[in-house]
């Protein structure tokens, strides 16, 4: 399916892609998660487009985006979120998000006037000291690397997955480095404790759908499933797919996307 492409300024020097699929009904805005891109969400633009218009960008550092700067603070982030929001024209009928870009649709539901807001495997609250470990070191190799020896590394490397999926992450590793996920975590204070959604949560006040990757790949802490359950309250579903890792929109494509479509046409 065609895409159509268009520069939005992010009103403070800097600038992001915008990627739109369909070009009627209701507009869903999807937000992608650390080293990816916005053509990470192309399988679930491409499968919704029609029902739905379907919008992705690339966050600050990654993607098309790889040489703007921060700040990489949870505000800035949303402060994007509103302004791409802005520039489509209409009002957001969802937010989805991965990952990193789960944090940023839940802080944003919450600022922005959409109806409903879709977290896959949301970061609600890294575990103190681990962020190197967990998200940076595994990285450094391949980012510190020559570009010109990246898309082979990158094709290696996802050998299995579906081509749309390697092609996904070619685009975003292509130009990265790995100064905005470092920048990330200390700029939210990952290591102090201080990156945690716990009270953004709480009584979420319209319909949230939590997709949750197999507990033994989940970012999301047993503890605050636990905690999203009992004080999430109504207007929130949790759904947790067994035996599936934590990109969960990519691995588990077809259940995803059925979960996405139901939750999108609840009356």
């Amino acid at each position: 399916m065609a895409s159509t492409t268009r520069t939005i300024d992010l009103g403070d020097g800097t600038a992001t892609t915008l990627e739109q699929w369909g070009n009627s009904g209701p507009a869903v805005l999807c937000v992608h998660g650390i080293a990816s891109s916005r053509k990470s969400w192309v399988r679930t633009a491409e499968a919704l487009a029609g029902p739905y218009r379907v919008f992705a960008y690339d966050q600050r550092g990654h993607g098309d985006s790889a040489a703007v700067a921060g700040p990489m603070t949870h505000a800035q982030s949303v402060r994007d979120v509103l302004t791409v929001s802005a520039a489509i024209g209409s009002e957001i009928f969802a937010l989805l998000g991965h990952s990193w870009g789960g944090t940023i649709v839940l802080r944003g539901g919450r600022e922005l006037a959409c109806k409903r807001v879709i977290a896959v495997d949301p970061m609600i609250r890294p575990v103190p000291g681990r962020w190197a470990a967990e998200f940076v070191d595994d990285l450094v190799p391949l980012l510190s690397g020559p570009e010109s020896a990246r898309e082979a590394a990158v094709r290696d490397m996802f050998a299995g997955s579906a081509p749309v999926e390697i092609d996904a992450k070619v685009h975003a590793l292509a130009h990265m480095t790995i100064a905005p996920i470092v920048a990330l975590g200390a700029e939210n204070g990952a290591d102090e404790g201080k990156w945690d959604l716990r009270e953004i949560v709480r009584a979420y006040p319209k319909p949230l759908l939590v997709l949750l990757a197999d507990p033994s790949d989940s970012v999301v802490l047993p503890e605050d499933v636990a905690f999203l359950r009992e004080n999430g309250g109504p207007n929130v579903t949790i759904e947790v797919f067994a035996g599936e890792g934590h990109t969960l929109h990519r691995s588990a494509f077809e259940a995803f996307l059925r979960s996405v479509n139901r939750f999108l046409s609840q009356g």
